[in-house]
């Protein structure tokens, strides 16, 4: 039992980005798996490949209308959440962490998302909006399109992004997974000749998504040239101005917990058994935007802030 706590406390990267939920009940729940994984010799990657087809399961379910298919769909939900947790703790205890696994990790809750946002176009397409004896045919397309792609993939990614910078500062490079464009670019153009079109394929989807990340915090990245210009990286800044920019960067954690999985899922398994479905992408639309507009602003503040400081110690 204090091996499993130990084990368990390690998976943690932070108490800073860690949701409450999945600190108490999905990384236990994950923890059982990873070890369960491990002696039984399975690779981190194939229990990724099992959240997929547990995610796609999820979807399926959420199309019918019925209760007890919705919530057969809720189950199968939090077993490829499950799996999103185990994957990584078992590739952490059998040191099988690798970028592509990170990322394929990544992926699997864009695939999960995808294919319930498809279910939830087909559940409602012949259903009529409320209050009115109009079907919402091609509008309930419309309105997954800007809930998914518009809202959903950009809010995520750069709550993510905010995370592993959050971890940069607090536990420096070997605590974050923060990746830059130019580094995975190189990584893509320095391929082997002949190296297989997956790999090709991987490399430069991951340098763009880093692009998109990058292009939506200038501030940030004005702010990290000025720290690498004058001080070589954030592990050599004052612990002072370090210790500010994570007195900022805290209280903005919140936020990005409420922009990944755990409140999306309440939303949607609430919404999906009350038959009302169409309120949670209104919920993304609106109550999540106003969320990641406010968080984005606070946090390019915040970097703005430190920059200043910076650029005024240059001109003393």
């Amino acid at each position: 039992m204090a091996k499993f706590k130990e084990l368990l406390n390690a998976s943690i990267k932070s108490k800073d980005t860690e949701e409450w939920l999945d600190m108490h009940f999905n990384r236990p729940v994950g923890l059982v798996m990873a070890l369960a994984g491990k002696r039984l010799g399975i690779h981190p990657t194939a229990i990724t490949a099992v959240s997929i087809i547990f995610g796609i399961g999820a979807a399926w379910m959420f199309a019918h209308t019925d209760i007890y298919h919705n919530m057969l769909g809720i189950a199968l939900l939090m077993l490829a959440n499950f799996c999103d947790s185990a994957d990584g703790q078992l590739a952490r205890l059998a040191n099988k962490k690798t970028l592509v696994g990170r990322v394929l990790d990544g992926f699997a809750g864009d695939i999960w998302f995808f294919c319930i946002y498809f279910a939830l176009c087909v559940r409602m397409t012949y259903q009529t909006m409320p209050g009115t004896d109009v079907y919402w045919g091609l509008w309930i397309w419309v309105l997954a399109f800007i809930a998914g792609v518009l809202c959903h993939s950009p809010q995520s990614s750069l709550a993510d992004y905010y995370r592993q910078i959050h971890l940069l500062f607090l536990k420096g490079k070997e605590g974050s997974e923060l990746d830059t464009y130019a580094s995975q670019r190189a990584i893509f153009e320095n391929l082997p000749k002949g190296s297989p079109l997956i790999a090709k394929m991987f490399y430069f989807n991951y340098a763009n998504y880093c692009k998109s990340q990058e292009r939506r915090s200038r501030s940030f990245q004005k702010m990290m040239n000025a720290i690498n210009k004058k001080y070589g990286d954030v592990a050599q800044m004052p612990e002072e101005l370090r210790n500010q920019f994570l007195a900022g960067s805290r209280p903005l954690m919140k936020y990005t917990n409420i922009l990944t999985f755990n409140m999306r899922a309440i939303c949607l398994y609430v919404t999906s058994i009350a038959g009302c479905p169409w309120v949670y992408m209104m919920v993304e639309i609106i109550v999540f935007n106003i969320i990641y507009v406010y968080m984005h602003k606070k946090h390019e503040n915040l970097c703005d802030e430190i920059t200043e400081k910076i650029l005024k110690e240059d001109a003393v």
